[in-house]
């Protein structure tokens, strides 16, 4: 998976985790559940709106609040193929990695449009506005996380290398 492409679906700044996946759906686990109810409380039809393989793009400290792993793994299951932001809460960060989330830093989301179709290329780090036809570079990911995203997540990295010490 070294290229990222979809549509995407702007949000602002400080989107935390209850607004990611209300609380009062943290009786399950199950990502199939969690799913149906992304950003329910933004937009109570999201998810039907929504393609998979769509990219959230937002501003500062996306995924603050409650450090639960139900955020990205219901962005994930939904169907999100990445998120890109301003920054993250750092326990988010983490926690989209060890989930498998596709997660990246742009200081230019702003001029990302709603609605536009963005590619991103892990290998050059690069992230074009094909809509708008505009380009922008972020941090390349550390070698280990591209790998944690590539297997969906640590559980997944974990038992490859499991299995292949055991080969």
């Amino acid at each position: 998976m070294n290229i990222i492409t979809g549509n995407v679906w702007k949000f602002g700044d400080n989107i935390d985790t209850d607004l990611i996946i209300a609380a009062r759906y943290l009786n399950t686990s199950d990502p199939h559940k969690l799913a149906l109810h992304v950003f329910e409380d933004a937009d109570a039809e999201f998810v039907s709106k929504f393609k998979p393989g769509d990219i959230i793009v937002a501003g500062e400290n996306f995924g603050c609040g409650s450090s639960r792993e139900h955020a990205p793994i219901a962005l994930k299951a939904a169907g999100v193929s990445a998120v890109v932001a301003k920054s993250f809460a750092r326990i988010f960060y983490r926690n989209a990695f060890n989930m498998g989330l596709a997660i990246f830093e742009l200081k230019e989301c702003d001029e990302i449009g709603e609605g536009d179709l963005i590619k991103i290329d892990l290998q050059s780090a690069k992230i074009e506005d094909l809509t708008k036809k505009i380009s922008f570079s972020f941090t390349p990911i550390p070698p280990f996380m591209q790998e944690l995203i590539s297997c969906g997540g640590l559980i997944n990295f974990a038992k490859s290398q499991m299995m292949g010490e055991g080969a």
